[in-house]
């Protein structure tokens, strides 16, 4: 089997960065917001379900605002 890797997938060579940027993001807001059911008044279980679409919504929102400089790193 051969894989090859094809940049033509993404729309454009910065695509995969601001991926890798958004994903460090979400799992950074995993830890920044409330913990689900921390507090007497809660979603409860459909919170809980739920949070993971919201965090990947917010950490999009960042990533596509601030620059965390991923692809100024030197692969060299």
């Amino acid at each position: 089997m051969r894989i090859e890797n094809n940049l033509q997938f993404y729309s454009s060579a910065k695509a995969p960065t601001a991926r890798l940027e958004q994903a460090f993001l979400e799992e950074m807001m995993k830890y920044a917001f409330p913990q689900v059911g921390a507090a007497g008044f809660s979603g409860g279980l459909g919170e809980d379900q739920f949070a993971s679409f919201m965090n990947r919504e917010y950490a999009q929102m960042l990533a596509t605002r601030i620059e965390l400089g991923v692809e100024e790193v030197d692969h060299g």
